[in-house]
C-alpha cells in the first residue's frame, strides 16, 4: 500500500510506502490526513490506522526543476494510455521521427503507441505512410510530473491534488 505525502502547504510531494509513513508520524515529523481502518497495522501495544495522506509538519523546499524527465511512464501516462495513431490501448511507445533518421528521445518525438502501429510504422516516417497523430505531443506541465512514483493517483488523493493545484 502506498501513501500520498503532502507538504506543509498542500502540495503533493511523493507517494511513499506506508511503512515510511507510518515512521513519520509516529516520531512526530507528520500528521495523518486520511486513513485506512480496513487494514490496521498491529503493534505489540496498540493498532494504527494504515495512512493513506500525510502532511508534512515542517515546508519543505523542493529545488526548481521547469522540465520532467523522459520516462516511458511519463510519455503513456501523458497520452493516457491511448495510440497516438488509432486510439486503441497502448503498451508501447514510438518515436514519431525514428532514432534511425535522427529522431531524438523528447517530449515532442515520442507518444504512445499499441503494438500494430508500431510495428507497422517500424523507421519509416508519418509522411512516408500518410498517417496523422490524434494530438500534437508537448510537454507536461503542472506539479503533478515532478511527484515520485506517482502513476495513477487513487480515489481518496484526488480531492487533495485539485486542492493543491
Amino acid at each position: 500500500m502506498r501513501t500520498l505525502v503532502l507538504n506543509a502547504g498542500f502540495e503533493p510531494l511523493a507517494v511513499i510506502t506506508f511503512r515510511r509513513a507510518l515512521l513519520l508520524v509516529l516520531t512526530g515529523k507528520a500528521t495523518v490526513l486520511a486513513d485506512d481502518d480496513r487494514d490496521p497495522v498491529v503493534g505489540v501495544n496498540q493498532v494504527v490506522p494504515r495512512p493513506t495522506v500525510i502532511l508534512l509538519n515542517r515546508y519543505i523546499r523542493l529545488p526548481y526543476r521547469s522540465v520532467a524527465n523522459v520516462s516511458r511512464r511519463g510519455v503513456l501516462r501523458r497520452d493516457g494510455h491511448r495510440c497516438a495513431y488509432c486510439g486503441r490501448s497502448a503498451n508501447t511507445i514510438d518515436h514519431i521521427v525514428p532514432r534511425s533518421r535522427g529522431g531524438e528521445d523528447s517530449w515532442e518525438n515520442l507518444v504512445a503507441a499499441c503494438q500494430g502501429c508500431n510495428s507497422a510504422k517500424g523507421d519509416r516516417t508519418l509522411a512516408q505512410l500518410g498517417w496523422k497523430l490524434r494530438f500534437a505531443p508537448s510537454r507536461p506541465r503542472g506539479a503533478q510530473w515532478f511527484i515520485t512514483e506517482l502513476e495513477r493517483p487513487a480515489e481518496a488523493w484526488s480531492p487533495f491534488l485539485r486542492s493543491a493545484a
